[in-house]
């Protein structure tokens, strides 16, 4: 079997169901499989969705374990050479599957890949490509300088924003709302680390990709829809639950640095956690 599509939901039917329906366009002349990993919806997603999809499989978690547990829980149950790993708020456009297995296929010496992803409104989504959270990255994006800078190679660093969004390159950090693994690989890196519930485990999983000497390619020329938030809700929680992920990474892979490197990178995340709290009322 060529490709396994694994979605991992959480009380997002309406948008699962406009997802599915571009993932089968775009899978008519793929043999694949479709995942779908629910943690614990309330929203009738049960009820609703095995009637409609006959030929998908299903994972219905008695909790919310978690994007990263789920992920590798659809994983143990597929077989595709390639996995993708799949938001629900996105759609696919008709090629992109095809384009992206073709691509993995010609470039063996990639991990994975990720795609131009844009908004409801066709702006391009910077979390496209992204480099390493590093003190310096996440200093200038923080005071704004990766905002007034955003093509600078050394102050856009977080978004690779020297790398044009419409060609293919090679990137530190691909995002997990559309990430396609070599099967092989994947089992390689062990998936995703399941420490991390949710956020930061696609920078985690990037990296070790990395250092076990694969490539990550962002792939340019194919575009989907990234309906970006629209299965999250922003509140304390995320925020707390977002930055909480980067504390956490950082303990796990910078550990070995200095301890005035780790408390500027903690530092950081500290201050961008308290901006984002005051922000929350104006969203």
């Amino acid at each position: 079997m060529q490709l396994s599509v694994i979605i991992v939901s959480y009380n997002s039917m309406q948008l699962l169901e406009n997802c599915l329906f571009s993932v089968q366009k775009a899978m008519l002349t793929i043999k694949g499989e479709i995942i779908i990993v629910d943690n614990n919806s309330n929203d009738g997603s049960k009820e609703n969705l095995v009637a409609k999809l006959p030929g998908a499989k299903f994972i219905f978690n008695n909790e919310n374990l978690g994007f990263a547990k789920a992920c590798n829980q659809g994983f143990k149950i597929s077989s595709g050479d390639y996995i993708l790993f799949l938001n629900p708020d996105t759609v696919l456009s008709e090629t992109c599957l095809t384009d992206c297995i073709s691509f993995l296929e010609k470039n063996k010496d990639a991990g994975a890949i990720g795609v131009r992803m844009l908004d409801d409104k066709g702006k391009f989504l910077k979390e496209s490509k992204r480099g390493l959270p590093s003190p310096s990255a996440s200093f200038y994006k923080l005071f704004g300088l990766t905002a007034i800078f955003p093509r600078s190679k050394t102050i856009a660093k977080y978004y690779q924003g020297h790398l044009p969004q419409n060609e293919n390159n090679l990137v530190e950090v691909l995002s997990g709302a559309f990430m396609m693994i070599n099967r092989a690989v994947f089992e390689k890196v062990n998936g995703f680390d399941e420490t991390f519930f949710m956020y930061g485990e696609d920078i985690d999983l990037s990296l070790r990709i990395s250092q076990l000497g694969f490539k990550n390619y962002y792939l340019g020329k194919v575009s989907i829809t990234h309906l970006k938030g629209g299965s999250t809700t922003y509140n304390y929680k995320y925020v707390n639950d977002f930055y909480g992920a980067m504390k956490l990474f950082v303990k796990k892979h910078y550990n070995d640095k200095s301890t005035s490197y780790r408390l500027i990178l903690n530092a950081g995340i500290g201050v961008r956690k308290m901006l984002s709290i005051i922000a929350l009322p104006f969203r």
